[in-house]
Formats: C-alpha cells, sequence, structure tokens
C-alpha cells in the first residue's frame, strides 16, 4: 500500500465518517464495504435488497443495507426532490419515482444529513454519478465549476512532493476555455493541500514554454494562468510551462529561469482531457504509480466516481479519500 493512501486511511480513521456506496448488486462493492469495516475506515450504507447482497456471500451483518424501493425515507426524499426541482417542472409522482434510483437516493441521503458522502460508479457511468449530485448538492458556494483529478503517487521519484501528484482535469472537462483552466487550477492546488498536507505548486501545462511555441492551445494556457493569479493571488502558479520543465529542476533553469513553479510543480493541469488522461494513464503504467481517482472537486459535499473496471481495493481507496474530503468540508464550515 502507497505511503499517501496509508495517510490518507489513517486519516479517515480519526474522524470516522459515513458513506454510502449505492451499487449493492456489485461484487466489488460489498467486498469493499467488509475491507472497509473491517479496517475502521468508515461507516457504510450499502444500498441494494438484502437478498442480492447475501448473494454474494459475505457476511455484512455489522452494515446498514437499505432498500430505496421500501426505504421509510423515500416520500421525504421525493418530496425535497420535488422542492428542489420545481422550478424545472418536476412533479411530485416523477420525484418519487426518480428517488427509486439508487444514484439519486444515495445522493439525496448526503443531502439531507444521512451520510457523509457518496461512492458510486462501479457499474454506473460518471454522468450517473455526476448528475444526481449536480441536481441535488449543486456547485460548492463560491465555485462555478465541477472538475476531476487524479492524485499520482509516484514509486522512487524525486518530483513533485516525493513522487506526489496531481492531476486536472483528467475525467470530466473535455474542452476546458481559459476561464474555466484558471478555475480548475484553483480547485487542484486546493484538494492536493488538502490530500497532500504539503503546499501546492501549480503548472498549467502545455506544448510551450513562455512562447516557445505558438498557437491556440498555448495561448489559452497563458490566459488561465493569469486568471488563476488573479482569482488566487498567493497561489504558486505559473505556465505555460511544456511537462519537462514544470518538474526538472535542470530543464527548469534552461527554459524557465526565474519561475517561482518551474522544476518544482507537484499540481499539473492540463489543457484538455486528451492530455490529462492519456498523460495519467500513462505515468499509471510506465512509471508503476499509483492513481487515485477520479476523485471531484466544486461539488458542496463530497460525491465521488469510480471507474468501472476498478477493483474492490480502488474503493477502499476513494472511500478513505472522500471520508478526508467530508472532514475538511466539516471543518470549513465550523471555522
Amino acid at each position: 500500500m502507497s505511503t499517501f493512501l496509508n495517510s490518507i486511511i489513517s486519516r479517515a480513521k480519526a474522524q470516522k465518517k459515513t458513506i454510502v456506496l449505492p451499487e449493492g448488486s456489485d461484487i466489488r462493492t460489498v467486498q469493499a464495504a467488509r475491507s472497509i469495516l473491517d479496517q475502521g475506515i468508515a461507516d457504510v450504507i450499502i444500498l441494494g435488497t438484502e437478498e442480492e447482497i447475501a448473494a454474494h456471500g459475505i457476511d455484512l451483518s455489522d452494515a446498514a443495507i437499505i432498500n430505496p424501493l421500501t426505504s421509510d425515507k423515500l416520500d421525504a426524499y421525493a418530496a425535497k426532490f420535488a422542492e428542489l426541482r420545481a422550478k424545472k417542472g418536476v412533479t411530485p409522482e416523477q420525484a418519487h419515482e426518480q428517488m427509486k434510483d439508487v444514484s439519486y437516493f444515495g445522493v439525496m441521503m448526503v443531502y439531507m444529513g444521512d451520510a457523509d458522502g457518496m461512492v458510486s460508479g462501479a457499474c454506473h457511468s460518471t454522468a450517473d454519478t455526476l448528475r444526481p449530485a449536480l441536481q441535488i448538492l449543486k456547485t460548492a458556494p463560491g465555485t462555478k465549476l465541477v472538475s476531476s483529478f487524479f492524485v499520482e503517487d509516484v514509486p522512487d521519484c524525486a518530483y513533485g512532493k516525493d513522487g506526489l501528484f496531481v492531476f486536472a482535469d483528467c475525467a470530466l472537462n473535455i474542452y476546458p476555455d481559459a476561464e474555466e483552466l484558471s478555475d480548475i487550477a484553483v480547485a487542484s492546488a486546493e484538494s492536493f493541500r488538502q490530500l497532500c498536507e504539503a503546499e501546492p505548486r501549480v503548472a498549467m501545462i502545455s506544448y510551450s514554454t513562455y512562447g516557445s511555441g505558438k498557437g491556440e492551445s498555448a495561448q489559452k494556457m497563458r490566459e488561465a494562468t493569469a486568471l488563476a493569479k488573479e482569482k488566487a493571488p498567493d497561489l504558486a502558479i505559473d505556465g505555460e510551462l511544456q511537462a519537462d520543465a514544470a518538474i526538472v529542476d535542470t530543464v527548469a533553469a534552461l527554459k524557465a529561469p526565474g519561475s517561482s513553479v518551474a522544476g518544482t510543480a507537484n499540481v499539473l493541469v492540463f489543457p484538455n482531457i486528451d492530455a490529462g488522461n492519456i498523460c495519467y494513464k500513462l505515468v499509471q503504467r510506465l512509471a508503476k504509480a499509483d492513481a487515485f481517482g477520479p476523485i471531484l472537486q466544486g461539488v458542496a459535499k463530497p460525491v465521488n466516481d469510480l471507474s468501472r473496471g476498478c477493483s474492490a481495493e480502488d474503493i477502499v481507496g476513494t472511500v478513505a479519500i472522500t471520508c478526508v474530503q467530508a472532514q475538511a468540508q466539516q471543518a470549513a464550515r465550523e471555522s
């Protein structure tokens, strides 16, 4: 297990949260729930019928199992959803039907305070997870954009923060413009600070460094850098930077002398989802890095997506991260 994940799990255990897992029909969810409970990472609520969950042959008698179709909370959740979506024309009858969907029911549990976060996506698409989160929870205060990131934990690596990086956005925003990229940069910096417990150093990644290359994409990254500096003047951010200039000090000295970030970046913001997704997968496979994500940022309460190719261990890690996000949000509300 990576040092990063060990730290996240320890932090999750220190202030236990309740996480809803809506995919009780998937054996990986049930296996993960057993591991989470055994390790004391979180309390879990699993959505599904007792019969389908028991069919996996794993004892979950110490977990909360809820069938949305028979839950005594269904009517109250439906009424609240109808209220939240009334301006969109949702009727009480439609709301009642929508709450029978495990993703919507799970997000409503988070909204109503019956759970601290939700982790889904083992057998649902990103849209299935994100749509109810945006309709019910909406974006966090002061946030316009929901985006995603991966934490890359690269073994035996001198770059980043002892091999720790945040890569964004690798899974959600396909072709973000300069304004959106600046939001992604600021949010990703805060996510790095929150999860990696270190000061973020943000590089806006491009094929160009300081105008060495021409083109719309490089110009977009320059504009995004300027906008991010306006939004977060105390943030260490620079761009546009090529990847080697961003993380390698000797290259930075040649390509970006005088930069406060080049050569030491630990948060890499990519110009589009092509670049971000390709890079995170290459680093994961070629450098044998542990890649945690996609993790969502900008949602009012923690809801995180999974890859449909995830393992039970991936779900455990994502639940632990979701717990730490919930702890941070609670601390912010109480401060």
